[in-house]
């Protein structure tokens, strides 16, 4: 794990020895506090959630004027991984309630029914305790967690300076992998030096975690793929095979659902092409095949492919490999540090 040098020397770990080591969150972030009040208001703010039990997921909330007749909300993720606003919500007596409802088919030719996917919580000392349900199913009630997300203050304001590369990837094994939740990788093999999913896989995650980075990946599509490399296995950055298709925020070089790139510079299906991407706080440069499609977006939280809710810690750089046949041959990842 990349950590932060001063740190590390108060554990006793000299200074040449932590020269890699990139600056850690304690360092560079404060956390929301709670207002200075105790009703409704402290709903308000950006929160970072952990599903508990079975398997585990990150979800990402906003909640905007709690206190008054007019609350809402932002949510991750719903519906496909989608930055959603919220349709119906509520608070009242220190109880957040929120969800949507939707008419689906239980099976294609059926008729339609009424789904109702409701999120509830209360806050019990400092953070948010809730359940998820939909209403008229014998799907059992999701536990989750909230906690404030981080204030990241670091800004990459042209004083961060390169440390050694590491190559995540070593060409011969998946040495330094591991399934999304630290089991053996399934889906995912080495074939003529390249890291290949099936695309019936799983995210699989480096070892290696760290903080401020630059990235090079080599990535190749078959078509009608589909892809994502999760940057602190928090943020994807899109992979998909949509050449000569208008840029939006799903689109290959996007920040998925959160920044669109300025266009879209992807290859045909098939193809090697490269991202080349700076991680500065919260900061996000993307160069897609050489063309920067964003400069310095401002990533505002997590995205549906997190698997990791912490903001405030380094992590790993995770890759899709359940929407379809890809194939990474490369990567390199440097860390940034002061």
């Amino acid at each position: 794990m990349i950590r932060n040098h001063s740190s590390m020397r108060r554990r006793g770990v000299s200074l040449a020895a932590a020269v890699l080591f990139s600056l850690p969150a304690s360092e560079v972030l404060v956390f929301a506090q709670d207002p200075a009040v105790s009703g409704d208001e402290q709903f308000n703010g950006r929160w970072d959630i952990t599903t508990t039990g079975g398997r585990s997921r990150a979800w990402w909330l906003e909640i905007e004027n709690a206190g008054t007749p007019t609350p809402k909300g932002k949510f991750i993720s719903a519906f496909s991984g989608d930055l959603n606003v919220i349709e119906e919500i509520s608070i009242s007596g220190r109880t957040l309630r929120f969800g949507w409802t939707r008419q689906e088919r239980p099976s294609p030719g059926a008729e339609p029914v009424t789904r109702k996917l409701v999120y509830t919580a209360k806050l019990v000392n400092g953070r948010l305790e809730g359940v998820f349900e939909v209403e008229g199913s014998n799907q059992p009630l999701l536990e989750w967690i909230g906690v404030r997300a981080p204030v990241i203050k670091e800004m990459d304001d042209g004083t961060w300076r390169e440390g050694k590369p590491i190559e995540l990837f070593n060409g011969e094994n998946m040495t330094g992998w591991a399934s999304w939740d630290g089991q053996e990788p399934v889906g995912w093999s080495v074939k003529d030096g390249a890291l290949a999913s099936t695309g019936r896989g799983q995210d699989i995650v480096s070892q290696q975690k760290v903080w401020n980075f630059k990235l090079h990946v080599e990535f190749r599509l078959a078509q009608h793929s589909n892809s994502g490399v999760a940057l602190r296995n928090r943020y994807e950055v899109q992979i998909l095979d949509d050449y000569g298709r208008p840029p939006n925020a799903h689109s290959a070089g996007a920040l998925y659902s959160r920044i669109a790139p300025s266009e879209n510079a992807s290859k045909p299906a098939g193809e090697w092409e490269t991202y080349d991407i700076r991680l500065v706080g919260c900061q996000v440069t993307v160069a897609f095949n050489g063309k920067n499609v964003i400069e310095k977006g401002v990533i505002d939280g997590l995205t549906a492919m997190a698997h990791d809710a912490d903001e405030g810690e380094p992590g790993g750089i995770a890759l899709q490999g359940d929407h379809g046949p890809v194939e990474f041959r490369k990567i390199t990842i440097t860390p940034l540090m002061h």
